[in-house]
């Protein structure tokens, strides 16, 4: 769900950078109030996750249309809204910047659409809700496909909108609406049932990564938490290296979305601006399209699952030290 420049005009993308700002500036400030070193590691490894596994589209059934994890809801039920919001913008910052996945002017909006409300909405109103009273196999399952469904709508919807405000397509609103919360509401449903994978692993091996575990739960655990974040460090690398080879090929919900309108899933944006983000983003993307440049061999695919997953880590965990998150110092075992 990678919004284009061409969906964006420079009004709208500045208004959604300056939303998505504000909310980074305060997760940034409610970070640096954690006492939680262990949450370093796990924004690194869990933003090389979300970045691996978001390269795998899966095949939506009788649409030819496809979709990917977003990662919102996974990442703040383990690091919390604050913490998983600036997880998932050093994930999109990665993924705009060295790949060309997603416009520059647009990168304010995908943050929006894709993180604001996964981190955000999906935490604080149905996560930590549901496990206020204690955590459960069921529990946990039933936050994630409520959270990602309705969060993957929020996002769904405000594409629709921005694209409206923006007045620079041809896409009919309520066609368009028609069109994006059906098929995202399927790829909600499937991200869903990732999510929750995922955590259910979490929740057997180290229980306390969780978000809004209890004491109880802090007790209790598989594995030590330097084999669970080896686990699943090893998973990013193999998704990203090798199962991204097998991801459809089918357009995703918004691509698809704009070529049952238009015909067409490329649309096009002219004047300066648009001239300069794209310029900016060709001399940054050394790997455009997660591809050797002008090169189609799933060499480069594999080679750019593992090195995308590899600079998420650094740039999440840099981002830590640079901004002095949790700086007081614990021993874990």
């Amino acid at each position: 769900m990678h919004m284009a420049d061409a969906l964006v005009a420079p009004a709208v993308a500045g208004t959604m950078y300056a939303c998505s700002a504000a909310a980074a500036a305060y997760s940034i400030k409610k970070v640096r109030m954690e006492n939680d070193p262990k949450k370093i590691p796990v924004m690194g490894i869990m933003g090389a996750f979300v970045f691996a596994a978001q390269m795998i589209n899966f095949t939506i059934p009788g649409t030819g249309s496809s979709g990917h994890l977003c990662g919102g809801m996974l990442l703040s039920a383990l690091l919390g809204p604050y913490a998983g919001f600036l997880t998932m913008i050093g994930v999109l910052l990665i993924q705009c910047l060295l790949f060309a996945d997603g416009g520059l002017l647009a990168l304010g909006c995908n943050v929006w659409n894709m993180a604001f409300y996964g981190c955000f909405l999906g935490s604080l109103l149905i996560w930590r809700p549901l496990m206020r009273k204690g955590m459960s196999r069921v529990k946990i399952i039933a936050a994630s496909i409520l959270g990602c469904v309705l969060t993957l709508q929020l996002g769904a919807f405000s594409v629709t909108v921005e694209t409206l405000a923006s007045g620079i397509t041809e896409l009919p609103f309520g066609t368009f609406v028609a069109t994006m919360q059906p098929i995202h509401l399927a790829i909600g449903f499937v991200e869903g049932l990732i999510t929750a994978a995922v955590l259910v692993f979490v929740y057997e091996a180290r229980p306390e990564l969780l978000d809004a575990s209890t004491e109880k739960e802090k007790t209790e655990g598989r594995f030590s938490f330097k084999r669970t974040m080896a686990i699943l460090g090893v998973a990013a690398v193999l998704i990203g290296g090798s199962l991204s080879l097998a991801a459809s090929s089918n357009p995703d919900g918004l691509e698809w979305s704009i070529e049952k309108i238009t015909g067409s899933t490329e649309l096009e944006a002219a004047g300066a601006v648009y001239d300069a983000a794209g310029s900016i983003q060709e001399a940054t993307a050394l790997l455009p399209d997660y591809a050797f440049k002008d090169s189609e061999s799933a060499g480069g695919t594999a080679f750019s699952g593992v090195i995308g997953s590899l600079v998420v880590v650094g740039v999440c965990v840099s981002a830590c030290y640079a901004f002095r998150f949790f700086r007081k110092k614990r021993q874990y075992e």
